[in-house]
């Protein structure tokens, strides 16, 4: 069974067995990935005949195609993590990347699907664009702090990236003919401004890898461990093209492959940081609902407790006003240890079916309701999925409670023929005539949540019959 939330650290700095295990199983990964494309390195350089490379123009555009692609994706997915949280390590990162995407797309594919030949003016300005890019990429670790106004921040970055390259490649192309190439045959010597241009990126790569591990080790932050990953690939790959520069050609290298790989990395990363971002956005908005279900709730009971004990130091009579007082406790103390399941499920920190069970317990507590409670572990139910099927079963029992009449229900969460999800609530109550009665809040909430998670919601009921509900969750 699948957890609600992810484990966490409790105060800042402080430091979880979970989180330990992470941070040394990432550090062997790295220091296992570094070693093989070291030792691949070094094999490379002494023995050229090694340096393998393959006349494969329409492969090379594939792949450079592919790159940008992911690139573009990369740089949404960063972005639509920086609308929800509004990071600006997330503002960088999405700008980076996008920026290194853009200048690939116009300088390097675009030429060759127009049938040209790319000109220095578009090589230098691809390679500049992937500077530029991974400077930001590199500096995005090291931000802090959130953007006060994030509205037209990536629209502002978006623009401001692409009046960048075009003045850029303005000025390159304006030098004409003393625009030095940076084709130049790969068995000649490569001159100083391009070999020196390369270094520079693969500096720049080998600060990103820092930055982004120092951001995992301190925060434990899952896309910098990504992150970190890719940039070890894409450093190997920069190294590569230091010592065999084929930026304007058609041949295909082992660089090629490693910057392929590296991006695959970087999508995985990044798909796994907004599905965490749209879980945390979740979780704060079912702490607001608690706390207003607090205020509405146990708020009340506990200002009735006060009126009542008022009510005795005014000399009320005890045997009128000590009963009153006593239920308005009672009810108290109950509506606190809802209220304390509540949080400890939106915030994450309860397994799903432990959750519900608790909740069970609380709720049967009293003895004048049964409940059957059937959870299959070998269901799988995303973050967002769990929250909202928790608040169902918490609804509609609360329903069966309130207003049935029944003494017994059932709660089935499982799976049907061909992997389809449900989860049933069934009560032996009174019933109702589902096609006269007005749907009350409570239904209306329920069939909200299930619509959030795009499920599907029914509900069957007659008099004397009691009343069953059906959630079909999207397979």
């Amino acid at each position: 069974m699948t957890l609600i939330g992810r484990e966490g650290t409790a105060d800042k700095g402080e430091v979880t067995p979970r989180g330990r295990t992470d941070y040394q199983n990432w550090l062997w990964g790295e220091i296992l990935l570094a070693g093989l494309l070291g030792a691949s390195l070094a094999l490379y350089l002494s023995y050229p005949v090694l340096r393998t490379s393959y006349e494969l123009p329409e492969l090379r555009l594939v792949l450079q195609t592919t790159m940008a692609l992911a690139g573009l994706l990369v740089a949404v997915l960063a972005g639509a993590r920086y609308s929800t949280e509004g990071r600006r390590v997330d503002l960088l990162l999405a700008s980076g990347f996008f920026v290194i995407s853009l200048s690939s797309a116009v300088f390097s594919i675009g030429p060759r699907f127009s049938g040209h030949e790319v000109r220095p003016a578009e090589s230098w300005s691809s390679l500049i664009g992937t500077i530029l890019g991974m400077t930001l990429i590199a500096a995005a670790p090291l931000t802090r702090g959130r953007s006060k106004y994030r509205d037209w921040a990536i629209a502002n970055s978006v623009a401001s990236a692409a009046i960048t390259l075009f003045v850029a490649w303005s000025l390159l192309r304006a030098l004409g003919a003393a625009l030095p190439p940076v084709n130049l045959p790969h068995n000649e010597p490569q001159p100083f401004y391009l070999i020196g241009a390369l270094a520079l990126q693969a500096l720049l790569t080998l600060v990103a890898v820092i930055g982004w591990g120092l951001r995992f080790v301190r925060r434990g932050d899952d896309l910098a461990r990504w992150l970190a990953l890719g940039f070890t690939l894409m450093l190997f790959a920069a190294l590569h093209l230091v010592f065999q520069p084929l930026l304007a050609s058609s041949l295909v290298t082992q660089g090629d492959f490693l910057r392929m790989l590296a991006f695959v990395v970087f999508l995985v990363g990044a798909w796994r940081a907004i599905q965490h971002a749209e879980f945390g956005r979740a979780v704060a908005e079912e702490r607001a609902r608690v706390a207003r279900e607090i205020h509405d709730g146990l708020a009340q009971y506990l200002f009735a407790v006060s009126t009542h004990a008022s009510m005795l130091e005014a000399g009320a009579p005890v045997e009128e006003a000590l009963p009153k007082l006593k239920e308005a406790a009672v009810l108290a103390q109950q509506e606190a240890r809802f209220a304390i399941l509540t949080l400890s499920s939106a915030s994450g920190t309860s397994p799903f079916d432990a959750a519900l069970r608790r909740y069970v317990d609380v709720l049967t507590a009293d003895g004048c309701l049964e409940v059957e409670l059937e959870v299959d572990r070998t269901i799988r139910l995303a973050p967002d999925e769990q929250i909202e099927i928790f608040r169902i079963v918490q609804e509609g029992l609360a329903n069966v409670r309130k207003h049935a009449n029944a003494t017994r229900a059932e709660v089935t969460i499982g799976l049907r023929p061909f992997g389809e999800r449900v989860v049933t609530i069934s009560d032996d109550g009174d019933g109702f005539d589902g096609e006269e009665a007005e749907a009350g809040q409570g239904l209306k909430n329920m069939r909200a949540r299930a619509e959030s998670i795009e499920g599907g919601f029914s509900l069957r009921s007659a008099p004397g019959r009691g009343t069953a509900l059906e959630v079909v969750l999207r397979t």
